[in-house]
């Protein structure tokens, strides 16, 4: 068992990452029941938590079947900081995460997400600012440094653990990396390794396959991974890790039936949600991973990612098991 806090997790958690623009309710439903065990909301600004931004606000919406659940955010002033910390907790969230290591150069030029990296009294500041002001606990998700010459997550990992945080997620990346080349799990490693460091260490960075994880967990020793772009549009990753990681074997691949389901329940939920067109809007981006590799479906793939009202889609949809379903029912 990994326990953040009083928040207890199975041995070996897997963790939904935090991604702007991905990680809303309707995403992290689908990942809950796929086997998502911990996740994260989208990242949400501290200034836009005080103004009292619409879509700040918006990103603080949890549902209780999402349990555990953090709400992370981010910024470069450790008054708004706190102060977002308590505006927070009244949503009831499990654990408030500190976003570190967002490299997105509109986030870093305000002094926030990977743009701490360079300023680790800075971060040690903003946290401990978080951390004093809540009862939830705290934890924080990095990058090893903001360069391949200034590496610094040994020194940031200990600093922080001693502001009192529970657990610390570290993307094998440094922020001039962006998402490109490999992430360096050895860092990761490193910190894991460390007898003075107590708290959980999620790693995280190119898990894209249930043998990735296990090869990862063994090879690196750390507490759970946290998993990102490779749920997108295929949150059935968590359960095939977890099956593999029981059993040896590999879990076969969803079925068309399967991957529609789950398009149809995304699409639905993401209206129910945000309303008809921020909802079809936001929910194109799953379509062509929900139904990679299936021979033939560009027509309907076209269709579904320009089409914008709820009937058509609809009606595309009704396409699709008409045309796959009783051909794959043949095939049994």
């Amino acid at each position: 068992m990994v326990k953040i806090g009083n928040i207890e997790l199975p041995d070996f958690p897997l963790l939904l990452a935090p991604m702007e623009d991905v990680s809303d309710p309707p995403f992290r439903r689908l990942c809950k029941e796929h086997g998502a065990d911990l996740m994260y909301t989208e990242f949400i600004s501290s200034e836009g938590l005080i103004r009292d931004a619409i879509k700040s606000r918006m990103k603080l919406d949890i549902f209780d079947y999402e349990r555990p659940i953090g709400i992370q955010i981010f910024g470069g002033d450790e008054e708004a900081m706190a102060m977002s910390a308590k505006i927070v907790e009244t949503v009831e969230p499990d654990l408030v995460d500190i976003n570190f290591g967002c490299p997105v150069k509109k986030v870093v030029c305000k002094g926030a997400g990977a743009g701490v990296l360079k300023d680790i009294d800075l971060m040690v500041k903003l946290t401990k600012s978080v951390v004093e002001s809540t009862h939830l606990p705290v934890t924080v998700k990095t990058r090893l440094g903001w360069d391949h010459d200034s590496i610094n997550i040994d020194e940031v990992a200990q600093r922080l653990q001693d502001t009192g945080i529970k657990a610390l997620a570290i993307h094998g990346r440094t922020r001039a990396q962006m998402y490109k080349g490999h992430s360096d799990w050895s860092h990761i490693a490193r910190v894991k390794a460390n007898p003075n460091i107590e708290i959980p260490i999620f790693g995280n960075g190119d898990i894209d396959s249930p043998q990735k994880a296990v090869e990862y967990k063994e090879k690196y020793g750390v507490d759970g991974v946290m998993i990102g772009r490779a749920a997108i549009g295929y949150p059935w990753i968590f359960n095939q890790i977890k099956h593999y990681r029981e059993t040896g074997e590999l879990l076969p691949e969803p079925t068309i039936f399967e991957r529609l389901r789950a398009a149809k329940n995304h699409l639905l939920w993401a209206v129910e949600w945000k309303g008809e067109r921020t909802g079809i809007l936001e929910t194109r981006m799953h379509y062509t991973n929900y139904f990679k590799g299936i021979p033939n479906f560009k027509p309907y793939r076209t269709k579904l990612v320009t089409q914008d009202n709820l009937i058509d889609i609809e009606a595309t949809f009704k396409e699709i098991e008409e045309e796959f379903i009783p051909t794959l029912s043949n095939n049994i």
